[in-house]
């Protein structure tokens, strides 16, 4: 971790964004995908996307990647509310968090703004269970 409290290397950076989206994957978000920015965006370093399955998942998925922040020491720095939950973001600063309503990704479609940026692998979601028995 660099001496900024929550602000991440690249590095720890890259494997937050992978355990975001591990997080999603496990909270039933689907077609998850991290984007590496790092070298294309001067406010964060990765774009995790994800789709939600209704609005409570959605707010759901958003509320567990507290615990996912805990791990990394790292903390967020703004989380969105939206009532109508078509498009929710949580800003890490380092690795910035969107979970859309299938509809509203496919009409924003951010991937398509970042088309020069490297994919970076999704994990499968390990249940805290099968965790601690390896």
């Amino acid at each position: 971790m660099s001496d900024a409290q929550g602000i991440l290397e690249v590095d720890q950076a890259r494997k937050f964004a992978q355990a975001i989206g591990s997080s999603l994957l496990g909270d039933k978000c689907e077609h998850v995908v991290i984007l590496d920015v790092t070298k294309t965006s001067p406010v964060t370093g990765f774009i995790v996307i994800g789709s939600g399955t209704s609005a409570r998942q959605m707010r759901s998925a958003l509320e567990n990647l507290d615990d996912t922040a805990k791990e990394f020491n790292t903390k967020v720095f703004h989380i969105s509310n939206d009532n109508d939950t078509l498009w929710l973001l949580a800003d890490f600063v380092d690795v910035v968090v969107h979970v859309f309503e299938p509809n509203a990704r496919a009409h924003y479609d951010l991937e398509s703004m970042w088309p020069e940026a490297p994919m970076v692998e999704v994990p499968p979601f390990i249940p805290p269970s099968k965790k601690d028995a390896e």
